[in-house]
């Protein structure tokens, strides 16, 4: 019986209709579900037969998302030993010293050595780690242009906006809107920068959880009974630097740091599984 490596195996094989008929809103929210083992691969009326019988009734990863994860920082900290740290560092923005690559994580030293041991001076969790480790890996080093998109205006985009909204910009504006500090602490604590208000918003931050992979937060404060709004985008050159999985990763993994952030203040719940 085959099994799947990650939700974009599952979706390929989706007719991408996005029937609801499994009771999930969207075909991508499907696979993730059958992925974690919440949701059978039967449940969609509209797969082939030989499909199922090929990876099988349940299909989904039987391991906890947590395990899972795990996993998955292993077999990247092993690739990492069969790569040249020192070309890699010149090409992305790193430093190459005593065996290790050093790059700057919103402002902060995060290092693997040639063993795939990582040190860091930030805490950062699966959820970073992991695109991280993918820049370090397959990032091309590629300029940033300068020109903001929105998510789904990446290539990769167009299928992962949806889920990125609601894992990321969705909850990213709850912790704005109950954390007045949220926006000071990205300038102080994560080396944030305060531009011009773009898109008219009332609030536009530039951070850099990646040398060549910078964000600009735009808040929009809520008015004459209208509610708030925020959104995030990427340089257009996101998608060179870093796969689109890992850019969504990414964007929710730094939205559960600013959660862990406005937790020890009393100021919002959490609604993630942050293992």
């Amino acid at each position: 019986m085959d099994q799947f490596n990650n939700t974009m195996e599952i979706f390929k094989l989706l007719d991408k209709s996005n029937c609801k008929e499994c009771n999930k809103p969207t075909c991508l929210a499907f696979a993730a579900a059958v992925f974690q083992g919440q949701k059978r691969l039967d449940e969609c009326p509209h797969l082939d037969s030989k499909i199922i019988k090929r990876y099988g009734v349940k299909a989904g990863n039987q391991v906890t998302r947590e395990q899972e994860r795990d996993e998955t920082i292993e077999q990247l900290k092993r690739k990492i030993t069969s790569i040249n740290l020192s070309s890699s560092a010149q090409r992305l923005g790193a430093i190459f010293s005593d065996e290790k690559l050093t790059i700057k994580i919103l402002g902060k030293n995060f290092s693997v050595d040639t063993k795939g041991n990582i040190t860091t001076d930030i805490h950062v969790h699966a959820w970073i780690t992991i695109p991280v480790i993918n820049y370090i890996i397959d990032g091309a080093g590629v300029p940033v242009s300068g020109k903001w998109v929105p998510f789904r205006e990446l290539e990769g985009g167009k299928t992962w906006y949806r889920l990125f909204g609601q894992r990321c910009e969705k909850p990213f504006k709850k912790v704005a809107d109950t954390y007045t500090d949220l926006f000071e602490d990205m300038i102080h604590l994560f080396n944030g920068r305060q531009v011009e208000n773009h898109y008219s918003s009332d609030i536009s931050l530039v951070l850099h959880p990646l040398p060549k992979v910078p964000i600009l937060i735009c808040y929009w404060k809520p008015e004459d009974g209208l509610e708030s709004s925020l959104n995030v985008f990427f340089d257009s050159t996101a998608e060179e630097n870093l796969n689109i999985e890992s850019l969504y990763t990414l964007g929710v993994g730094l939205v559960i740091m600013f959660e862990k952030i406005a937790l020890r203040h009393g100021k919002v719940s959490s609604g993630y599984d942050n293992g």
